[in-house]
């Protein structure tokens, strides 16, 4: 590595990349930007660039499971029937699916920066997708949930989004659908109680954790040096040379780490991310670094959806996080095409929306107050 090469990393490590879980090399050398990044895209040989890739990226797994618990296909038909119920919503007419749209790669499809919840309020940050989100070091944009099935338990209570008063309402409303009691059973055999809202959440996890979409980047990663054109193997070179995968690195190409928001240069936000959750001045304007899968079909953009466009987004990031400062139009170009490769493919059976169980008299009624 040359001396300006070394010193661009060593500026991204004191400046402070927070990272949550160990890659295959390390920051430094994930950044390495180099001397001539022009000169460097042009080095287009897909074997040299599927070695420099491989060091950083990772394919994505077949299932993101947990190994302490496992999930079964009982659990999984209860989460995709829970992750689809507008009854655990006050006014019944918000799900998980609302906001997550599996159709249209995770993210709200009805537009918008933020999500509308009930009675119409927005929410106060942009909907992430649900797509590979398993594989992340936390949930939401602060990473106030540790996993999945932590998350599944918030937005259900939240007065903004789903609105229920409690965790003993949600329960009560599902023991009022005779149809999720076989499904309870099945799910937590060894459960005498099986209908909990510990085990409502366990079961939209386990959903969850098999909504991977795996694209042809995947199939470069494990060797298909044909997989990637031309355009986008130059989109490639050129992400790894402006510095991105210090960030964007691992089979989910973020996701793994925070990082503060303007770290190069100050960025205007009002938002303090992650420091409402801790409290500490070091993580004010700290966010979780959002994975880059499927991002070509998931904006707006950042924490917030104040970036429209992909290219937007791109050159913002350039700017901010970067050494290398304000790209070019030909580097955004050539990035947005690379990432437009990072779709993947929905598992259009796999989330296919459940028939809806039939209520009773005890079933609560809408409420729209």
């Amino acid at each position: 590595m040359n001396r300006r090469a070394l010193s661009i990393a060593l500026i991204l490590l004191s400046a402070g990349c927070k990272k949550e879980v160990e890659t295959s090399v390390s920051p430094a050398e994930q950044a390495q930007p180099t001397a001539d990044p022009a000169a460097a895209a042009q080095n287009l040989d897909p074997a040299v660039l599927l070695t420099r890739a491989q060091a950083i990226f990772k394919p994505l797994p077949d299932v993101m499971e947990l190994s302490a618990d496992p999930i079964t296909p009982e659990r999984i038909a209860l989460g995709r029937q829970l992750y689809f119920e507008k009854r655990l919503s006050k006014n019944q007419d918000v799900s998980c699916n609302s906001c997550h749209d599996l159709t249209a790669y995770g993210v709200d499809s009805r537009g918008g920066k933020t999500s509308k919840g009930h009675k119409e309020q927005l929410g106060g940050r942009n909907s992430p997708t649900s797509y590979n989100a398993a594989l992340h070091v936390a949930q939401f944009w602060d990473g106030r949930a540790v996993s999945v099935e932590e998350q599944a338990k918030g937005p259900v209570l939240n007065p903004v989004e789903m609105a229920l008063p409690d965790a003993k309402t949600a329960v009560k409303v599902i023991k009022s659908i005779p149809g999720y009691k076989p499904l309870f059973k099945a799910a937590f055999p060894a459960d005498k109680d099986p209908i909990t809202f510990d085990n409502m959440a366990k079961a939209v996890g386990a959903f969850e954790r098999k909504l991977v979409t795996k694209d042809r980047f995947d199939k470069f990663l494990q060797g298909s040096v044909t997989a990637l054109t031309d355009g986008e193997l130059r989109g490639l070179s050129t992400f790894m040379d402006a510095g991105c995968v210090a960030c964007h690195n691992g089979p989910g190409l973020g996701g793994a780490m925070y990082q503060k928001l303007g770290l190069m240069k100050p960025y205007e936000t009002a938002d303090m991310g992650r420091f409402e959750v801790t409290k500490s001045d070091a993580d004010k304007k700290v966010f979780k670094v959002p994975s880059l899968r499927n991002i070509d079909k998931t904006g707006p953009y950042f924490h917030d959806g104040s970036k429209a466009t992909l290219a937007d987004a791109v050159a913002t990031m350039g700017e901010y996080q970067t050494p290398k400062g304000k790209l070019s139009d030909e580097e955004i170009a050539s990035v947005v095409t690379f990432l437009k490769a990072l779709t993947g493919e929905l598992p259009t059976d796999y989330i296919k929306a459940p028939t809806e169980l039939a209520g009773t008299k005890s079933t609560p009624k809408p409420d729209a107050s």
